[in-house]
Protein backbone atom coordinates (compact mmCIF):
# COMPACT_ATOMS: atom_id res chain seq x y z
CA UNK A 1 0.00 0.00 0.00
CA UNK A 2 0.97 3.55 -0.51
CA UNK A 3 0.16 6.76 1.40
CA UNK A 4 -1.56 9.63 -0.67
CA UNK A 5 -2.68 12.95 0.34
CA UNK A 6 -5.34 14.95 -0.96
CA UNK A 7 -3.42 18.26 -2.73
CA UNK A 8 -6.77 19.58 -4.35
CA UNK A 9 -10.48 19.68 -4.55
CA UNK A 10 -11.52 22.11 -7.05
CA UNK A 11 -14.66 22.71 -8.36
CA UNK A 12 -15.63 22.68 -11.76
CA UNK A 13 -15.37 24.35 -14.38
CA UNK A 14 -15.35 27.19 -11.31
CA UNK A 15 -15.71 30.69 -12.79
CA UNK A 16 -17.40 31.01 -16.39
CA UNK A 17 -16.24 34.02 -18.76
CA UNK A 18 -19.89 35.21 -18.52
CA UNK A 19 -19.33 36.21 -15.14
CA UNK A 20 -22.00 32.74 -13.71
CA UNK A 21 -19.80 30.17 -11.31
CA UNK A 22 -20.93 26.83 -12.08
CA UNK A 23 -20.37 23.57 -9.81
CA UNK A 24 -21.04 20.31 -11.00
CA UNK A 25 -18.51 18.43 -9.56
CA UNK A 26 -14.79 18.25 -8.05
CA UNK A 27 -11.73 16.79 -9.18
CA UNK A 28 -9.81 15.82 -6.27
CA UNK A 29 -6.28 15.13 -6.37
CA UNK A 30 -4.11 12.47 -4.62
CA UNK A 31 -0.46 12.96 -4.68
CA UNK A 32 1.75 10.42 -4.63
CA UNK A 33 5.05 12.90 -3.77
CA UNK A 34 7.48 10.03 -3.55
CA UNK A 35 6.75 8.29 -6.73
CA UNK A 36 6.28 11.98 -7.98
CA UNK A 37 2.77 11.28 -9.83
CA UNK A 38 -1.11 12.17 -9.02
CA UNK A 39 -4.38 10.31 -8.77
CA UNK A 40 -7.41 12.30 -10.73
CA UNK A 41 -10.73 11.26 -8.85
CA UNK A 42 -13.87 12.97 -10.19
CA UNK A 43 -16.85 13.59 -7.76
CA UNK A 44 -20.00 14.64 -8.59
CA UNK A 45 -21.25 17.41 -5.73
CA UNK A 46 -19.98 18.51 -2.94
CA UNK A 47 -17.37 15.65 -1.31
CA UNK A 48 -18.26 15.16 2.86
CA UNK A 49 -21.89 17.27 2.95
CA UNK A 50 -23.48 14.52 5.48
CA UNK A 51 -23.44 12.87 8.84
CA UNK A 52 -21.54 10.41 10.53
CA UNK A 53 -23.82 9.63 12.88
CA UNK A 54 -24.64 6.65 11.27
CA UNK A 55 -20.89 5.67 11.21
CA UNK A 56 -20.30 6.39 14.70
CA UNK A 57 -23.72 3.92 15.34
CA UNK A 58 -22.10 1.30 13.33
CA UNK A 59 -18.96 1.42 14.85
CA UNK A 60 -20.23 0.14 18.53
CA UNK A 61 -21.59 -3.09 16.81
CA UNK A 62 -19.40 -6.42 17.72
CA UNK A 63 -15.72 -6.67 16.29
CA UNK A 64 -16.52 -9.49 14.16
CA UNK A 65 -19.26 -8.13 12.35
CA UNK A 66 -18.15 -6.42 9.22
CA UNK A 67 -20.19 -3.74 7.90
CA UNK A 68 -21.09 -2.32 4.33
CA UNK A 69 -22.82 0.57 4.97
CA UNK A 70 -24.71 3.56 2.74
CA UNK A 71 -23.41 6.28 5.27
CA UNK A 72 -24.91 10.36 4.63
CA UNK A 73 -22.25 12.08 3.71
CA UNK A 74 -21.16 14.13 6.74
CA UNK A 75 -18.11 14.89 7.77
CA UNK A 76 -16.76 15.26 11.46
CA UNK A 77 -14.54 13.59 13.19
CA UNK A 78 -15.67 15.62 16.52
CA UNK A 79 -18.66 12.91 16.63
CA UNK A 80 -16.13 9.87 16.50
CA UNK A 81 -13.70 11.26 18.96
CA UNK A 82 -17.29 11.81 21.53
CA UNK A 83 -18.26 8.20 21.35
CA UNK A 84 -15.10 7.35 22.24
CA UNK A 85 -14.19 6.38 18.30
CA UNK A 86 -11.05 6.83 16.83
CA UNK A 87 -10.28 6.38 12.49
CA UNK A 88 -6.96 4.66 12.29
CA UNK A 89 -6.69 4.92 8.42
CA UNK A 90 -8.74 4.50 5.41
CA UNK A 91 -7.80 2.32 2.50
CA UNK A 92 -9.26 2.91 -1.16
CA UNK A 93 -10.63 -0.31 -2.62
CA UNK A 94 -11.05 -0.89 -6.65
CA UNK A 95 -13.95 -3.15 -7.00
CA UNK A 96 -13.67 -3.49 -10.59
CA UNK A 97 -10.52 -5.14 -11.45
CA UNK A 98 -9.45 -3.76 -14.83
CA UNK A 99 -10.41 -0.37 -13.85
CA UNK A 100 -8.00 2.59 -15.01
CA UNK A 101 -9.41 5.38 -12.98
CA UNK A 102 -10.85 5.63 -9.57
CA UNK A 103 -14.42 6.74 -9.56
CA UNK A 104 -17.24 6.38 -7.27
CA UNK A 105 -18.53 3.63 -9.35
CA UNK A 106 -15.59 1.63 -9.18
CA UNK A 107 -14.14 2.49 -6.02
CA UNK A 108 -15.16 2.18 -2.13
CA UNK A 109 -13.17 3.20 0.94
CA UNK A 110 -12.65 0.96 4.24
CA UNK A 111 -12.37 3.28 7.06
CA UNK A 112 -10.89 1.62 10.14
CA UNK A 113 -12.25 2.91 13.41
CA UNK A 114 -11.08 1.91 16.96
CA UNK A 115 -13.49 1.84 19.91
CA UNK A 116 -14.96 0.29 22.71
CA UNK A 117 -16.12 -3.10 20.82
CA UNK A 118 -12.37 -3.88 19.52
CA UNK A 119 -11.39 -2.37 15.68
CA UNK A 120 -13.04 -2.99 12.43
CA UNK A 121 -13.42 -1.60 8.83
CA UNK A 122 -16.77 -0.31 7.33
CA UNK A 123 -17.34 0.09 3.72
CA UNK A 124 -18.26 3.94 2.73
CA UNK A 125 -18.41 5.23 -0.71
CA UNK A 126 -15.49 7.18 -2.05
CA UNK A 127 -16.12 10.99 -1.24
CA UNK A 128 -17.13 10.19 2.21
CA UNK A 129 -14.20 8.44 2.81
CA UNK A 130 -11.53 10.99 0.89
CA UNK A 131 -13.63 13.53 3.72
CA UNK A 132 -13.01 11.31 6.79
CA UNK A 133 -9.10 10.77 5.83
CA UNK A 134 -9.19 14.76 5.92
CA UNK A 135 -10.76 15.43 8.54
CA UNK A 136 -9.64 12.94 11.12
CA UNK A 137 -6.09 13.50 10.00
CA UNK A 138 -5.26 9.67 9.04
CA UNK A 139 -3.04 8.29 6.19
CA UNK A 140 -5.21 7.34 3.32
CA UNK A 141 -3.33 4.85 1.09
CA UNK A 142 -4.18 2.91 -2.58
CA UNK A 143 -2.86 -0.67 -3.08
CA UNK A 144 0.48 -0.42 -5.28
CA UNK A 145 -1.23 -2.38 -8.14
CA UNK A 146 -3.68 0.46 -8.47
CA UNK A 147 -1.77 3.35 -8.27
CA UNK A 148 0.07 2.10 -10.96
CA UNK A 149 -2.80 1.98 -13.38
CA UNK A 150 -4.59 5.14 -12.52
CA UNK A 151 -1.65 7.36 -11.62
CA UNK A 152 -0.17 10.18 -13.75
CA UNK A 153 3.24 10.83 -14.03
CA UNK A 154 3.70 14.66 -12.84
CA UNK A 155 6.88 15.99 -13.21
CA UNK A 156 6.71 19.53 -11.78
CA UNK A 157 5.04 21.04 -8.87
CA UNK A 158 1.90 21.52 -10.27
CA UNK A 159 -0.40 18.79 -9.52
CA UNK A 160 -3.52 20.29 -11.16
CA UNK A 161 -2.34 21.40 -14.22
CA UNK A 162 -2.04 18.03 -15.47
CA UNK A 163 -5.09 16.19 -14.62
CA UNK A 164 -7.72 19.08 -15.74
CA UNK A 165 -8.03 17.05 -19.08
CA UNK A 166 -9.92 14.12 -17.06
CA UNK A 167 -12.44 17.03 -15.91
CA UNK A 168 -16.27 15.41 -18.42
CA UNK A 169 -16.94 16.89 -20.97
CA UNK A 170 -20.22 18.03 -19.55
CA UNK A 171 -18.27 19.95 -16.66
CA UNK A 172 -16.10 21.55 -19.34
CA UNK A 173 -16.14 25.48 -20.47
CA UNK A 174 -16.58 25.77 -24.31
CA UNK A 175 -14.62 28.57 -26.18
CA UNK A 176 -17.89 30.37 -26.25
CA UNK A 177 -18.01 30.89 -22.52
CA UNK A 178 -21.09 28.12 -22.15
CA UNK A 179 -20.44 25.01 -20.04
CA UNK A 180 -20.10 21.76 -22.39
CA UNK A 181 -23.25 21.88 -24.63
CA UNK A 182 -25.49 24.65 -23.00
CA UNK A 183 -24.67 27.74 -24.51
CA UNK A 184 -24.24 31.29 -22.65
CA UNK A 185 -27.16 32.20 -20.55
CA UNK A 186 -28.36 28.66 -20.18
CA UNK A 187 -27.19 27.08 -17.40
CA UNK A 188 -28.67 24.42 -15.32
CA UNK A 189 -28.45 24.94 -11.30
CA UNK A 190 -26.76 28.36 -11.21
CA UNK A 191 -24.44 29.18 -8.78
CA UNK A 192 -25.55 32.25 -6.60
CA UNK A 193 -23.76 35.55 -7.83
CA UNK A 194 -20.81 36.88 -5.77
CA UNK A 195 -21.88 39.99 -4.37
CA UNK A 196 -23.90 40.82 -1.70
CA UNK A 197 -27.71 41.07 -1.86
CA UNK A 198 -30.54 42.80 -0.37
CA UNK A 199 -28.51 45.07 1.94
CA UNK A 200 -31.04 47.62 2.34
CA UNK A 201 -33.52 45.11 3.44
CA UNK A 202 -35.95 46.37 1.08
CA UNK A 203 -36.85 42.91 0.32
CA UNK A 204 -37.08 42.03 4.28
CA UNK A 205 -34.82 38.91 4.94
CA UNK A 206 -34.11 37.93 1.59
CA UNK A 207 -30.85 36.24 1.28
CA UNK A 208 -30.33 36.45 5.25
CA UNK A 209 -30.74 33.54 7.47
CA UNK A 210 -31.24 33.45 10.98
CA UNK A 211 -28.13 31.00 12.37
CA UNK A 212 -29.27 29.96 15.58
CA UNK A 213 -27.88 26.61 16.57
CA UNK A 214 -29.91 23.51 17.50
CA UNK A 215 -32.55 23.15 20.02
CA UNK A 216 -32.59 22.33 23.62
CA UNK A 217 -32.85 18.74 23.11
CA UNK A 218 -30.70 18.96 20.50
CA UNK A 219 -33.08 18.10 17.06
CA UNK A 220 -35.65 21.21 16.74
CA UNK A 221 -34.75 24.21 15.95
CA UNK A 222 -33.97 26.91 18.60
CA UNK A 223 -37.12 28.87 19.34
CA UNK A 224 -34.93 31.38 21.73
CA UNK A 225 -33.90 34.05 19.11
CA UNK A 226 -35.97 35.88 16.48
CA UNK A 227 -34.87 38.27 13.09
CA UNK A 228 -37.33 40.71 11.56
CA UNK A 229 -36.67 43.78 8.90
CA UNK A 230 -38.83 47.00 8.86
CA UNK A 231 -37.89 50.82 7.95
CA UNK A 232 -34.26 49.62 6.13
CA UNK A 233 -33.02 47.96 9.09
CA UNK A 234 -32.43 44.20 10.48
CA UNK A 235 -33.11 43.14 14.03
CA UNK A 236 -31.70 39.89 16.04
CA UNK A 237 -33.58 39.88 19.44
CA UNK A 238 -33.69 37.09 22.00
CA UNK A 239 -37.69 35.58 22.31
CA UNK A 240 -37.17 34.60 25.32
CA UNK A 241 -35.90 36.21 29.27
CA UNK A 242 -33.03 33.82 29.09
CA UNK A 243 -32.14 32.41 25.78
CA UNK A 244 -29.78 29.45 24.94
CA UNK A 245 -26.58 29.28 23.14
CA UNK A 246 -25.98 32.50 20.91
CA UNK A 247 -27.56 33.02 17.40
CA UNK A 248 -26.83 35.17 14.06
CA UNK A 249 -28.60 37.06 11.13
CA UNK A 250 -25.80 36.53 8.42
CA UNK A 251 -26.11 36.05 4.40
CA UNK A 252 -23.61 34.23 2.43
CA UNK A 253 -21.50 34.62 -0.56
CA UNK A 254 -19.33 32.86 -2.33
CA UNK A 255 -15.55 33.93 -1.79
CA UNK A 256 -14.36 33.42 -5.32
CA UNK A 257 -14.25 37.18 -6.12
CA UNK A 258 -12.58 37.99 -2.71
CA UNK A 259 -9.74 35.19 -2.50
CA UNK A 260 -6.40 36.60 -1.83
CA UNK A 261 -7.77 40.25 -1.18
CA UNK A 262 -8.71 41.67 2.32
CA UNK A 263 -12.30 42.49 3.00
CA UNK A 264 -13.69 45.30 5.27
CA UNK A 265 -17.35 44.42 6.61
CA UNK A 266 -18.82 47.61 7.69
CA UNK A 267 -22.30 48.56 9.33
CA UNK A 268 -24.31 50.52 11.66
CA UNK A 269 -25.63 49.55 14.76
CA UNK A 270 -27.47 49.85 17.63
CA UNK A 271 -28.79 47.86 20.50
CA UNK A 272 -31.12 48.09 23.78
CA UNK A 273 -30.42 48.26 27.13
CA UNK A 274 -29.26 45.14 28.99
CA UNK A 275 -28.21 43.41 25.98
CA UNK A 276 -25.97 40.39 26.39
CA UNK A 277 -22.84 40.18 24.12
CA UNK A 278 -23.67 41.35 20.71
CA UNK A 279 -21.80 43.00 17.82
CA UNK A 280 -20.58 42.53 14.16
CA UNK A 281 -19.69 38.84 12.57
CA UNK A 282 -17.66 37.45 9.63
CA UNK A 283 -16.87 33.83 8.73
CA UNK A 284 -14.60 32.44 6.52
CA UNK A 285 -15.69 28.64 5.33
CA UNK A 286 -12.82 27.33 3.84
CA UNK A 287 -12.92 23.99 0.96
CA UNK A 288 -14.20 20.74 3.52
CA UNK A 289 -10.63 19.40 2.45
CA UNK A 290 -8.65 21.66 4.69
CA UNK A 291 -8.03 20.23 8.18
CA UNK A 292 -5.95 22.72 9.87
CA UNK A 293 -8.62 26.05 10.01
CA UNK A 294 -11.72 24.75 8.14
CA UNK A 295 -13.52 27.76 9.55
CA UNK A 296 -12.35 30.92 10.74
CA UNK A 297 -14.52 33.29 13.04
CA UNK A 298 -14.21 36.92 13.38
CA UNK A 299 -16.10 39.30 15.47
CA UNK A 300 -16.73 42.63 16.92
CA UNK A 301 -18.95 42.51 20.26
CA UNK A 302 -20.01 44.88 22.63
CA UNK A 303 -22.33 44.93 25.78
CA UNK A 304 -25.14 46.76 27.17
CA UNK A 305 -27.15 49.32 25.61
CA UNK A 306 -26.35 51.42 22.26
CA UNK A 307 -29.34 53.29 21.55
CA UNK A 308 -27.63 55.53 18.95
CA UNK A 309 -26.38 54.11 15.91
CA UNK A 310 -22.47 53.79 15.86
CA UNK A 311 -20.39 52.70 12.51
CA UNK A 312 -18.57 49.46 13.43
CA UNK A 313 -16.01 47.48 10.62
CA UNK A 314 -14.17 44.59 10.67
CA UNK A 315 -11.02 43.76 8.57
CA UNK A 316 -10.06 40.43 7.04
CA UNK A 317 -7.82 38.59 4.99
CA UNK A 318 -9.39 36.19 2.59
CA UNK A 319 -7.21 33.00 2.18
CA UNK A 320 -6.68 31.65 -1.43
CA UNK A 321 -9.07 28.32 -0.73
CA UNK A 322 -11.96 30.02 1.16
CA UNK A 323 -15.06 29.08 -0.75
CA UNK A 324 -17.45 30.93 1.14
CA UNK A 325 -17.94 34.30 3.29
CA UNK A 326 -20.62 34.73 5.79
CA UNK A 327 -21.74 38.21 7.52
CA UNK A 328 -23.72 40.07 9.69
CA UNK A 329 -24.60 40.29 13.20
CA UNK A 330 -24.63 37.85 16.44
CA UNK A 331 -26.64 37.99 19.53
CA UNK A 332 -25.73 36.01 22.93
CA UNK A 333 -27.98 36.04 25.72
CA UNK A 334 -30.92 39.04 26.02
CA UNK A 335 -31.56 42.01 24.09
CA UNK A 336 -31.80 42.72 20.75
CA UNK A 337 -29.19 44.03 17.84
CA UNK A 338 -30.04 45.76 15.02
CA UNK A 339 -28.25 46.42 11.44
CA UNK A 340 -28.40 48.69 8.75
CA UNK A 341 -26.47 50.05 6.24
CA UNK A 342 -24.56 46.86 6.35
CA UNK A 343 -21.41 46.97 3.52
CA UNK A 344 -18.50 44.41 2.21
CA UNK A 345 -16.13 44.86 0.06
CA UNK A 346 -12.54 44.71 -0.92
CA UNK A 347 -9.97 47.16 0.82
CA UNK A 348 -7.77 49.10 -1.29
Amino acid sequence: MTAVRIAHAEPRPGKLKNGEFQTLGHLVVLADDDGHQAVPVWLRGEPGAGDLARLVGLAARPAEEIVTADVPQVLTARLLAAAGVTVTGVDIDVTAADADELSPRDAVARVGLAGPAGTRHVTADLALGLAVAAAARVPLRLADEVLDRVAVPVPGEDLLGPLLDRVPSFAQVSPGGGLGGWPVGVLPARRPRFEPRNLDFADGLDRWDLDAGPGREGDEPMEDYTAAADGGSAFLSSAVARPAGSAALLQSVFADDYRGGTVVFRGEIRTEPRTGQAGLRLEILRHWWRIDRPREDHGLTFSGGRRDWSGHEITVPIPDDAEMIRFGIMLTGAGSIALRNPELGITE
